[in-house]
């Protein structure tokens, strides 16, 4: 079932004229509905392609994905730490982590982010002239490339498509960015959120965090100044 937008959010919003726009507002590419508007803050997971068992993945293909129960069972299973786990590899998590600053503040705005042994997570704010879609086919396309060079791999890394969930108001930002940075302890991979190397945590406990990883409301996003005022 789709969420309604927050008040004020279309297509052709933030000043951004929908002939010249390419984002795609809903729109699914068979099994997962995803919006795409400028503005907004986004939850995404992409996930490594056997980070899953066959019986998770086929609910997912049949529909069974979007309600709180399914999500949670997803969530699980990624924690259980299936497939190959290729991100615990150093190299293989900040080649990620790179990949996901890389374009911070040009064509995103990065709020947090883990890299999980076998999946991702991200909480980016949308620009426009810059479609969701192709922000995470960049990523993921480069990381696939440079990984498998690394791995000395060939064929499927990622799993087709991502998950995304837009953020309504402050309180599920909160939420949001809470689950990001508690993650890898939650897997029971580390102690403290800021113990994970490939993480937004990591890098606002040291001193060189840029000032997008230290904001802590969603003031300047324009989907939700809509809902504040």
């Amino acid at each position: 079932m789709k969420d309604a937008l927050p008040a004020g959010i279309s297509t052709g919003s933030a000043g951004v004229p929908p002939a010249s726009s390419q984002h795609k507002t809903w729109y699914s590419r068979g099994y997962l509905p995803h919006c795409d508007v400028p503005g907004l803050i986004q939850a995404i997971t992409f996930r490594l392609h056997d980070a899953l068992p066959a019986e998770i993945l086929a609910r997912i293909r049949a529909g069974e994905h979007d309600d709180k129960d399914s999500q949670k069972r997803i969530a699980r299973a990624l924690d259980q730490g299936f497939g190959r786990c290729s991100l615990r590899d150093p190299v293989c998590g900040r080649l990620v982590e790179n990949a996901l600053l890389h374009f911070d503040g040009a064509k995103y705005r990065l709020l947090e982010w883990c890299v999980m042994p076998n999946h991702v997570h991200v909480l980016v704010e949308t620009f426009a002239r810059h479609p969701l879609d192709r922000i995470v086919h960049a990523w993921k396309s480069y990381t696939a490339k440079a990984i498998n060079r690394h791995l000395r791999c060939q064929g499927k890394f990622w799993q087709q498509d991502y998950h995304d969930r837009f953020i309504r108001n402050d309180a599920h930002l909160l939420l949001a960015r809470n689950y990001i940075r508690d993650n890898p302890v939650a897997a029971g991979l580390c102690e403290l959120p800021q113990y994970w190397p490939w993480s937004s945590a990591c890098r606002a406990a040291s001193a060189d965090v840029p000032s997008a990883g230290r904001i802590n409301h969603a003031g300047g996003t324009p989907a939700l100044q809509q809902e504040k005022s």
